[in-house]
C-alpha cells in the first residue's frame, strides 16, 4: 500500500514504515506525532483512490524524528581575465519523519 501525500507543497509517494526526509518543519521534540491530510492518491492490491484534488478522511500518520542537512552545495561565479571570483555554499536544512500509518475513508 502506498499513497502521495503533499507536505510543504510538494508531493511524496510514501509506504508505511518508510522514513521520509521532508523540507524542514516546526517541530521541535522527538517523537512527536503529526498528520497530513493533503492525500492525493491512494493505491493498495485491491483498488486505487483518487482525489480531486484531495481525498476527504484519507490522512497519513507519522512520527517526528530529527532535523538534518543536505549536503553542501557550491555556488561559483567566475569572469575570466578580471581577476574575478566568488564562492558561495549553501546547506538545505531538512526533517525526517516515520510514516506510521496511511488511511483510507
Amino acid at each position: 500500500m502506498f499513497a502521495v501525500v503533499e507536505i510543504n507543497g510538494v508531493q511524496h509517494k510514501v509506504t508505511e514504515n518508510e522514513i521520509l526526509q521532508i523540507d524542514k518543519t516546526d517541530e521541535k521534540e522527538p517523537k512527536t506525532k503529526m498528520e497530513f491530510d493533503k492525500v492525493l492518491f491512494i493505491n493498495d492490491d485491491k483498488e486505487s483512490i483518487i482525489g480531486k484534488p484531495y481525498i476527504k478522511g484519507a490522512k497519513v500518520l507519522c512520527e517526528y524524528q530529527e532535523d538534518s542537512q543536505g549536503k553542501k552545495i557550491e555556488v561559483m561565479k567566475f569572469r575570466r581575465r578580471s581577476n574575478f571570483k566568488k564562492i558561495k555554499g549553501h546547506r538545505q536544512d531538512y526533517s525526517m519523519i516515520k510514516i506510521e500509518k496511511i488511511v483510507k475513508p
